[in-house]
């Protein structure tokens, strides 16, 4: 299965936060042949370890998040379902918006608006409110009861689709098109005779605190742990956002991040020719699960490379397939040249 391909497989999968079973589950049996040992903790990671049994070897960490912004419902009203949001969620793009209610099977669900035509001049200049809006599923107030329990979590429909030439569009992009990078990176790497023990983290509830990758890390006890993640992309609305879609992989700078790795990165990209642009993170947040994994037990020597996005947290999320495979070749090239 190509890049391409697999991101589409892990976009089309539903997963929002604290609700990762199905794309852990499918992960993990992609990943089986690839693995000398493959394991979920309390927290529902998604752990693949290759060892090259040499003594004393480093642990490499690779981390990319499984979850995806979302919804939970709350309760019913007449038959329309009550929402909370999971994560970050754009309530200005909510009114009108195709989900996906994550009952067994899941339910097609509309949110439901008002027409222009009877809203003021002032309701229509603002968003409106999460707690104001409701999910329309067809349902009878006793059959959405019954069928739609408070605590249901939920998804933008749709999946992932090519767009133009060279990019994908579609929701989960974030930050599943990373997941696929470091999945193809261990199936590579898997492959070779390497002089440290990889591991994979595809990490659960990074959109809600990084609680995954705290957890994973300090079990793991990773000696370098390299955390991919989307950044944001240039649009013509936003033209000073400093990275680019198609300019390849976004390598981080600041205190969330350890200098001596990024400058490594930064000379092996130019070595190996890989597309790259540079990413200054000024704060000690750069928003990533980078933040967790750094200060995790006596800390660790973590980077972090981003992949440039458009149009973030939304369901309409845009990559460049060229940048997916700058930021797998760099990650490739980095582990492949590591001794113990």
């Amino acid at each position: 299965m190509d890049l391409a391909e697999l991101t589409k497989c892990l976009c089309g999968l539903s997963g929002p936060s604290g609700f990762e079973e199905p794309v852990r589950a499918w992960i993990a049996e992609y990943l089986a042949p690839f693995a000398d040992e493959i394991r979920t903790d309390p927290l529902g990671n998604m752990i693949a370890l290759k060892r090259c049994g040499k003594p004393g070897a480093k642990l490499v960490l690779l981390d990319a998040h499984m979850d995806e912004i979302g919804f939970i419902v709350t309760g019913a009203e007449n038959g329309y379902l009550s929402f909370a949001t999971l994560g970050g969620v754009d309530q200005r793009m909510l009114p009108a918006r195709e989900v996906r209610v994550l009952t067994e099977p899941p339910l097609y669900g509309v949110i439901a608006t008002m027409p222009p035509h009877v809203l003021s001049e002032e309701e229509k200049s603002r968003a409106i409110d999460v707690d104001k809006l409701y999910i329309d599923v067809g349902l009878s107030q006793e059959d959405a009861l019954r069928t739609v329990p408070a605590g249901t979590p939920a998804v933008y429909a749709g999946s992932c689709e090519t767009l133009g030439e060279g990019l994908l569009c579609g929701k989960a992009l974030d930050d599943r098109a990373c997941a696929a990078v470091i999945i193809k990176a261990f199936e590579e790497l898997s492959q070779e005779d390497l002089d440290v023990d990889l591991c994979c983290l595809v990490s659960t509830q990074e959109e809600v605190g990084h609680r995954g990758a705290k957890v994973a890390s300090w079990g793991l006890e990773p000696d370098v742990a390299l955390v991919v993640d989307v950044t944001h992309g240039k649009t013509p609305d936003a033209p000073n956002v400093p990275c680019s879609c198609g300019k390849g992989a976004a390598i981080c700078m600041g205190p969330n991040i350890n200098s001596a790795l990024s400058k490594e990165l930064f000379a092996l990209a130019r070595e190996r020719k890989i597309p790259h642009q540079p990413k200054a993170e000024p704060g000690g947040n750069s928003g990533t699960n980078a933040e967790a994994i750094q200060i995790s037990r006596e800390g660790v020597v973590t980077g972090l490379i981003g992949l440039p996005l458009k149009y973030m947290h939304s369901p309409v999320e845009v990559v460049a397939l060229s940048d997916m495979q700058a930021v797998q070749a760099l990650l490739t090239a980095y582990v492949e040249r590591l001794e113990v």
